[in-house]
C-alpha cells in the first residue's frame, strides 16, 4: 500500500486530459456500472460541452487522478438535490487496484464541506 500512496496523485484537469477521459467513458461495462453516464457516451461535442461547464465551475473541484505519471481518471465535487456530492471515474484498467480509494481519500482531504454525499448503481459490485 505503500507505493500506492506515493504513486497516486491528483491535479488540476488540463486539456490532454479530456480525450482520455472521453476514450474511457467508451468502455461499456463502465457505463452501466456507473450510476450517472451520458445518453450518448459518443457524442464527443457533448462531452466537450459537459466538461467546459464543470471545468469552469469553481465552487465544485475536479481533479485528474494519475498514477504512476498516467491519467486513470477523475474526482470531483458537485451539487446534487441541493446537496454537496463526490463522484470519480477510473479506467477499467486501473480497477482493483485501490486507486479509487486513495484518490477520494485524498480529494476529501481539500473538501472542507460536510457531510458529503456519493451514489452507486445497485448493480456496481466490485469485479
Amino acid at each position: 500500500m505503500e507505493n500506492l500512496i506515493d504513486e497516486v496523485k491528483r491535479r488540476d484537469v488540463i486539456a490532454d486530459d479530456l480525450p482520455i477521459f472521453f476514450e474511457q467513458q467508451l468502455d461499456s461495462m463502465a457505463n452501466y456500472m456507473a450510476a450517472f453516464t451520458t445518453k450518448d457516451p459518443w457524442d464527443w461535442d457533448t462531452f466537450m460541452n459537459h466538461w467546459t461547464k464543470i471545468i469552469d465551475d469553481e465552487k465544485n473541484p475536479i481533479k485528474t487522478i494519475t498514477f504512476n505519471g498516467n491519467v486513470v481518471g477523475h474526482v470531483s465535487k458537485f451539487e446534487m438535490f441541493g446537496d454537496p456530492n463526490v463522484s470519480y471515474w477510473i479506467g477499467k484498467e486501473y480497477w482493483g487496484e485501490g486507486i479509487a480509494t486513495r484518490a477520494l481519500s485524498m480529494f476529501l482531504d481539500l473538501i472542507e464541506e460536510r457531510p458529503l454525499y456519493a451514489r452507486a448503481a445497485k448493480d456496481n459490485i466490485a469485479q
